[in-house]
């Protein structure tokens, strides 16, 4: 059974701002674990960096994407601004939108891939 290609998007505006899949998928998990630390995990991220990386995220746009709840009797923790969800929704659909526009020419691609090919470091030693 082939698996479909996978493709993946990075955004570049003139600002630097630079939005791929690794911020959107931090967002989702941020989203889903409630934790900045939690989400960072889930992708074998140190909190340093994944604290990092939605500080960054947070400073890129007007409004932030990420709120944080500091710790407490209820315990700390993060999730999206409705900014954020805008954003990975905005993102998504982006993502979605350019494999639907290159659906034809990625089943091309598949359809003339050689399927003895072995990138170099990936030969089978058996």
């Amino acid at each position: 059974m082939s698996q479909s290609p996978r493709t993946t998007i990075r955004i570049d505006l003139d600002n630097g701002v630079r939005l791929g899949p690794g911020k959107a998928q931090l967002l989702e998990l941020i989203a889903e674990h409630g934790s900045i630390r939690a989400g960072g995990a889930a992708i074998g991220m140190s909190y340093r960096r994944a604290w990092l990386l939605a500080d960054e995220i947070n400073r890129m746009f007007r409004e932030p994407s990420i709120f944080t709840r500091h710790g407490g009797k209820s315990g700390g923790g993060a999730g999206l601004t409705e900014f954020g969800r805008e954003l990975l929704s905005r993102y998504r659909r982006m993502e979605e939108a350019s494999r639907n526009a290159m659906s034809a020419d990625l089943d091309w691609l598949v359809a003339n891939t050689d399927p003895n090919f072995q990138p170099l470091g990936k030969a089978d030693d058996t």
